[in-house]
């Protein structure tokens, strides 16, 4: 039995950097410099890595609590 949470912490330790990283390379396209004062400035970085983190987590939960409901399923005919 607690081999399947191991499997399932494995799981969403990829799926959590894998969303991480396309956003990551997604936002790169987007212009901040036309809502920041100062785009090469730490306060622009950090804000990219903040938001960065925040599409990445809402993504993954998504992608997560889909994949664990579609894995219930098997479940409704048993």
């Amino acid at each position: 039995m607690l081999e399947g949470f191991g499997q399932q912490a494995v799981i969403h330790i990829v799926v959590n950097i894998f969303f991480l990283a396309a956003t990551w390379w997604a936002l790169q396209s987007f212009r901040f410099d036309l809502f920041v004062k100062d785009p090469e400035g730490p306060k622009a970085k950090a804000l990219v890595i903040l938001i960065t983190i925040a599409i990445a987590h809402l993504v993954s939960q998504f992608f997560l609590d889909y994949l664990n409901s579609s894995l219930m399923l098997r479940y409704l005919w048993e």
